[in-house]
Order: structure tokens, then C-alpha cells, then sequence
């Protein structure tokens, strides 16, 4: 348990930054989930929506910290390998 009161708000700020991460990083991972189904009901239209929806919280989530960029990248491209996929 934390003694010191600089402890004591560390845990508490510590508490508010994981929750809020913790959102950011649920909310990127749905929409990651709506892409994949739209992608495999083979809608092309609404495939590349909800891809270009979760790309959007992808960059969200990287600029935030809360994923590194090079994470985001990756799951951009592929993403973006399956919308294309799909396209073939």
C-alpha cells in the first residue's frame, strides 16, 4: 500500500489513465470486430465503412499511446489485406 501522499495520487492518477485506456483500447478492438464481419458477410461497400471506421480508432488509439505505432500499422495493413482480398 502506498505511504507517501505523492504515492497515494500516483495511484489514483495511475487508476484514471488505465480506465481510460483501457476504453480507448476496447473501443479500437470493436470496431476492428465490425470490420472482420462486415469483411467476411462480403458487403464491399459496407466492408470498406467499417474499415475506414476502425482505421480511424487504430490512429486514435496510436496517437493516445495507448498502442505503439508500429501495432497500429500493422493492424491497419491487415485490415486493409482482407478488404482487398475481398475485392478479388
Amino acid at each position: 500500500m502506498a505511504n507517501t501522499a505523492s504515492a497515494i495520487k500516483r495511484v489514483r492518477q495511475e487508476a484514471k489513465r488505465r480506465a481510460r485506456n483501457h476504453a480507448v483500447k476496447s473501443r479500437m478492438r470493436t470496431f476492428i470486430k465490425y470490420a472482420d464481419s462486415a469483411i467476411a458477410a462480403g458487403d464491399r461497400e459496407a466492408a470498406e465503412q467499417a474499415v475506414r471506421t476502425a482505421i480511424s480508432e487504430i490512429d486514435r488509439a496510436a496517437s493516445k499511446g495507448v498502442i505503439h505505432n508500429n501495432n497500429a500499422s500493422r493492424n491497419k495493413s491487415r485490415l486493409m489485406l482482407h478488404l482487398n482480398d475481398l475485392a478479388q
